[in-house]
């Protein structure tokens, strides 16, 4: 049941666990993804992706947990990919939905990420695009860096405007506004978004913000009050990009997107939580 309006959430337990240095065993992925999809509480679920095993190990196995998933309801599945290669793989994949490509605007970010520069990798969504034509997944890109970095890279609103105009010439609708070091505030939020929705009224935007807890409301509100109707999280705010910086900043908590926008009971939360936490409880350290 939604809350007055229509407001999508995406659940993120790929960026949750990526950077846990214990391997999660497969059986424990695969059965928290499907309580997650079983809720029907979220439009879509991040679940995995296909990049290099030795660059994001926990992530090893998305084939195999994608195996073990059952869909039983309207939520879409996401998989992150960060090159064509990934493309290749998740393309004949049946039960994958949307493809996420990380595009940072950020040139220190872009090589930490995906050894490529930004021009270069405007260049690989083009190949991606290729790579899928005539599959049944939809490509989203991740505006990353998005309201500025820490490695003192340029940064300005135009510079944002003009990639998603570029993007968007190669025919990407979706794109997710990332702020993957907390460099966001709740003023730059609603104004950047505003921006973005005016300039831009015909392509879906969603959020992606990490942040500390204590101002992760206030950049919600913000971004709401800027038109932004797609949310993405995490449950317990976990998660951070591992190329980011050492100390990582955790995800939105998906408990406090639900509070906020969708009817849920206490029951129903505490199941969610819990989940959680037996996911990560244990696991084998990655060599």
């Amino acid at each position: 049941m939604f809350h007055k309006e229509t407001i999508q959430l995406i659940e993120c337990p790929r960026d949750a666990i990526q950077g846990i240095k214990s391997f999660i065993p497969t059986a424990k992925k695969i059965t928290y993804i499907n309580q997650l999809m079983e809720s029907n509480v979220f439009d879509c679920i991040d679940f995995g992706s296909f990049v290099s095993p030795k660059a994001v190990p926990q992530m090893q196995d998305t084939v195999q947990v994608l195996e073990g998933l059952e869909k039983k309801n309207d939520t879409k599945l996401l998989a992150i990919i960060a090159n064509e290669r990934g493309a290749e793989i998740a393309k004949p994949l049946p039960n994958i939905d949307f493809l996420g490509y990380p595009f940072s605007i950020s040139e220190t970010f872009q090589q930490r990420n995906a050894n490529s520069t930004v021009e270069q990798s405007f260049q690989r969504i083009e190949h991606i695009k290729n790579i899928m034509v005539g599959g049944r997944q939809e490509l989203v890109v991740y505006i990353s860096m998005a309201f500025g970095n820490p490695y003192n890279d340029p940064w300005n609103t135009d510079l944002v405007l003009d990639w998603i105009e570029k993007l968007s010439a190669l025919g990407i609708s979706r794109f997710s506004i990332a702020d993957t070091t907390s460099e966001a505030t709740p003023e730059s939020i609603k104004m950047l978004f505003t921006l973005i929705k005016y300039t831009f009224p015909k392509l879906e935007f969603s959020i992606h913000l990490h942040s500390r807890a204590e101002n992760a409301l206030l950049k919600i509100e913000a971004a709401y009050e800027a038109g932004c109707r797609i949310f993405e999280g995490a449950i317990m705010g976990y998660g951070g990009c591992p190329f980011a910086q050492d100390d990582l900043v955790g995800n939105i908590p998906m408990e406090m997107l639900l509070h906020r926008f969708k009817t849920l009971n206490e029951n129903e939360m505490q199941t969610l939580l819990a989940g959680f936490q037996e996911l990560i409880a244990t696991g084998t350290r990655i060599s």
